[in-house]
């Protein structure tokens, strides 16, 4: 089964660093456009078999009355955990084991532009693998997925840092339990991540690609240069 993490948006609580560079308001409707952008992109039949549980994550625990009209009916809705976000995370996973799934990805709504095949792959490495993981290009990573029971992943990772890869990784290191790794990919956080993220929108654009983010890309133009700008 597949879950996503996601955030209720308020300026100021989310993407601090993005808001840094282009304020609090900008900040929280780019969040919340990755956010309905992923939800609808992964509550579709496009890209996962029909009937496939998928679950979105939400927090804060209270903020459920403002998802229900929005968070598309493909999607089962359920609050995230208390803790930092390895506790989290890792209450999740143990929920949905216990619910008798063998086999769960999980993804955020940071890396918008993720490609659905790198999803799909992550399920794929599980029919072999006891853990996946997506490294993220600023040095965490942006999908995590693993077969029961839960690895020892979670604890002792400074969340939020560019060593949280890496914490990973020692952490999983005489587990005894087997790794498979995906392609990185970045995930948008600050106002050089949301260039790249234009960059990238236009860019499938001018292939031919519907990158499938309508509400990314009635964004771009607020803080970005027109194409050919210098």
């Amino acid at each position: 089964m597949l879950g996503i993490f996601g955030k209720k948006p308020e300026p100021g609580k989310v993407k601090t660093r993005l808001a840094a560079g282009f304020g609090d308001g900008f900040a929280c409707e780019a969040h919340e456009a990755m956010l309905l952008d992923t939800l609808d992109a992964w509550a579709s039949d496009r890209f996962l078999a029909p009937g496939g549980r998928r679950v979105f994550v939400y927090s804060p625990g209270d903020a459920g009355p403002w998802f229900d009209p929005v968070v598309p009916p493909g999607l089962v809705m359920q609050p995230q955990a208390g803790g930092d976000l390895g506790a989290r995370m890792r209450a999740f996973f143990e929920g949905e084991f216990g619910d008798g799934a063998d086999r769960v990805v999980l993804i955020g709504s940071d890396s918008p532009t993720l490609d659905p095949s790198i999803v799909i792959g992550a399920f794929l490495c599980l029919e072999s693998k006891d853990v996946v993981l997506g490294p993220a290009t600023d040095g965490g990573y942006y999908l995590v997925g693993c077969r029961p029971p839960v690895p020892p992943i979670f604890e002792g990772v400074a969340w939020g840092t560019s060593a949280v890869l890496g914490q990973t990784l020692d952490r999983l290191r005489g587990a005894g339990r087997s790794l498979a790794v995906l392609p990185p990919w970045y995930d948008v956080d600050a106002p050089d991540d949301w260039r790249l993220l234009g960059s990238h929108v236009r860019a499938m654009r001018l292939s031919g690609m519907d990158p499938g983010l309508p509400r990314v890309e009635s964004l771009l133009p607020r803080v970005l240069p027109a194409p050919g700008t210098p």
